[in-house]
């Protein structure tokens, strides 16, 4: 049987904390990108990022790697790595999948879902009929965890992962466009509806509603997206 020597065992404990480091620093990276607090367009100063994480430039230009891998920055040669900008054709494009990939994990989750699981959906609906017409804000958070959580109790992790990342560059473009008002009742209600799709196991039935209701909000994005393009003269 072939031993780790001490030197080859310090070698590997390098690697695997300089990987740890390298997906720490990438999580903290998209954070800020998520939050906005890093915009679509945005250069990423290396100095200052490695400065604020308290590492060298080394982990943080792997970090950037990995985020440009997963999509959201991109790099370019001797001008350095700025976070992506997704215009209204490519997030049309994404949410075409999107619909694609609701529908497939309503039809899933149909056929499995437990009381626990039901009861946390319904719970989050209730909290989306709750919340005031005029906050937007907290009404997209809820949104948002509602089909994560769809997505994820599937228990399918391709699933999960294609989704996620989607998730993650329509929220770029969100950061770009402010919402515009919506009806949140009638948004609540489609949510409502969902759960009673999955609660009476009916995989076809929900897996239509999830299509329409992802649909829905494609068609309402270019809309808003069209209008604020005419609005800025674009």
């Amino acid at each position: 049987m072939q031993r780790i020597t001490s030197t080859s065992s310090g070698s590997v404990l390098s690697l695997v904390q300089s990987t740890s480091l390298t997906h720490l620093v990438a999580d903290s990276v998209e954070e800020l990108i998520l939050l906005g607090e890093l915009a679509p367009g945005a250069k990423l100063n290396e100095v200052a990022l490695a400065e604020r994480f308290g590492v060298s430039r080394g982990p943080l230009r792997e970090a950037f790697r990995l985020l440009e891998e997963s999509g959201l920055i991109y790099q370019e040669k001797n001008r350095g790595a700025f976070v992506r900008v997704v215009e209204l054709r490519e997030a049309a494009e994404l949410y075409e999948v999107r619909a694609g990939l609701d529908a497939t994990a309503g039809r899933l989750l149909a056929g499995c879902i437990n009381a626990e699981q039901l009861s946390t959906l319904r719970q989050l609906t209730d909290q989306m009929k709750s919340v005031d017409d005029s906050d937007v804000e907290q009404f997209h958070i809820l949104n948002l965890t509602f089909h994560d959580h769809i997505i994820a109790m599937t228990g399918n992790r391709t699933l999960t992962d294609t989704y996620r990342k989607l998730a993650k560059l329509l929220a770029l473009f969100r950061k770009r466009n402010l919402m515009a008002p919506m009806a949140i009742p009638h948004f609540a209600q489609e949510h409502s509806t969902i759960v009673d799709m999955l609660e009476q196991r009916d995989a076809l039935g929900c897996a239509e509603s999830l299509y329409a209701h992802a649909q829905g909000g494609r068609q309402r994005m270019l809309r808003d997206g069209e209008l604020a393009g005419v609005a800025h003269g674009n």
